[in-house]
């Protein structure tokens, strides 16, 4: 079967720590069909990187979006009803390819990850469309406009006003959704769409994140993992560094903060002044700089769905503590998989005393690991990735397709 697969950003291997759900499901399902992708670029490098995709495919169609067109093109939706986060993705010569490419050959069906980029194959009708939303971001541009000042609270509640009635008509004009949790299936729910949706779960590649179960003996190391041009990430890291790690280091003076993610902003790579903390910005491979860390931190205020910083430290087995938003999307339990805190106080007696008691952090460890293998390892969440497929397709064949003309699946 052939498929062509849309994401809103070139998807890189779990080493990169950038977002790997795409990755795996194109990885995954090129084993059986033939998979081409469409996706942007921000930079040059990224489109070298993204080059090695295509030992995962066929082909591999991408763009350059430069930032500065970006933001334009976001600001001047602000006076339409389009969101400008779809406005911020949208390429007319990725456009022009895709659609070229639509014409020219034959595909059975199309995967959108990321509802911003759905507009590469609205109106394509040869065969089945389906919309992983991963997350449905109107709901975060809400929360965002809860917690930024004016005027950017009135953008943000502005943007989630108009996204969350584009994802309620993509629903439409798509014959299968999916998304990362179960929270995220009771706000599709709340969309009053009649497209059926599946929760694919997140997951991790346990064999590629993994070190010694014991972990290191002594380490006053605190590590944190995640794109550092991300806001919650920023907002996160900054509250840590600000509210709770002052009091870490009065309990722990030689206590150190590992903040290991690409693209760090201004803010963040000023950290790196203060006493104990290290920024790493873009690293070939996150794992060395989590190797020796002795508890992982979530500290997010904003954050939707799954976290896969928290699944990959777990499944390194580091103790992870994080707060209530960012643990919500993971199937682990409070006090057994991994350590939850809702304050600063709170959050930094947590470290400290992870920090101090490794008995303590070899069980949690060991529990950590063993909850990733049970509830969040890839090849769980790819086996239901095609029963998806497979019965979207049976339904599609049943009411689209001329009869006798289905495509073998497997």
């Amino acid at each position: 079967m052939k498929i062509l697969f849309v994401c809103h950003r070139l998807p890189f291997p779990p080493n990169r720590g950038g977002k790997i759900r795409p990755f795996n499901m194109i990885q995954h399902l090129s084993r059986k069909h033939e998979v081409v992708v469409a996706s942007l670029a921000e930079t040059e490098q990224e489109l070298r990187d993204g080059a090695g995709l295509e030992k995962h495919c066929v082909e591999v169609i991408a763009e350059l979006l430069p930032k500065p067109v970006r933001w334009r093109q976001a600001c001047m939706a602000l006076f339409t009803k389009e969101p400008s986060s779809v406005a911020y993705f949208r390429s007319s010569d990725l456009h022009r390819r895709v659609q070229q490419k639509l014409r020219e050959q034959k595909f059975d069906c199309a995967i959108v990850h990321c509802a911003f980029v759905a507009q590469y194959v609205v109106g394509w009708e040869a065969g089945l469309r389906w919309l992983d939303y991963g997350d449905l971001d109107s709901v975060k541009w809400a929360e965002y406009g809860e917690h930024r000042v004016f005027p950017l609270s009135l953008g943000y509640h502005l943007e989630a006003k108009k996204l969350r009635k584009y994802e309620a008509k993509l629903a439409g004009l798509f014959q299968q959704c999916t998304v990362t949790t179960q929270g995220e299936l009771d706000t599709y729910a709340s969309l009053g769409a009649s497209t059926p949706c599946r929760v694919i779960p997140n997951g991790v590649d346990a064999s590629y994140f993994s070190r010694p179960v014991q972990g290191p003996t002594y380490s006053r190391v605190i590590a944190f993992l995640g794109r550092m041009d991300y806001y919650p990430n920023i907002d996160g890291i900054l509250y840590f560094v600000h509210d709770i790690f002052p009091i870490i280091q009065k309990a722990i003076p030689d206590a150190q903060l590992r903040v290991i993610g690409s693209n760090p902003s201004q803010r963040i790579r000023n950290l790196a002044r203060i006493a104990g903390v290290m920024v790493t910005g873009h690293v070939p491979d996150v794992r060395p700089y989590l190797a020796d860390a002795a508890v992982a931190i979530a500290p997010l205020r904003l954050a939707r769905g799954t976290q896969n910083k928290i699944l990959e430290s777990m499944a390194m087995g580091i103790p992870v503590v994080a707060t209530p938003q960012a643990a919500k999307g993971i199937q682990a339990v409070p006090g057994t998989h991994l350590l939850v805190a809702g304050t600063p106080q709170a959050f930094a007696e947590q470290v400290a005393s992870l920090l101090q008691r490794i008995e303590t952090r070899k069980i949690l460890s060991q529990e950590a690991r063993k909850q990733v293998e049970r509830m969040h390892h890839w090849p769980a969440s790819m086996e239901i990735m095609d029963e998806v497929l497979t019965q979207a397709l049976s339904r599609f064949d049943r009411h689209h397709r001329p009869h006798n003309t289905s495509p073998k699946i497997f």
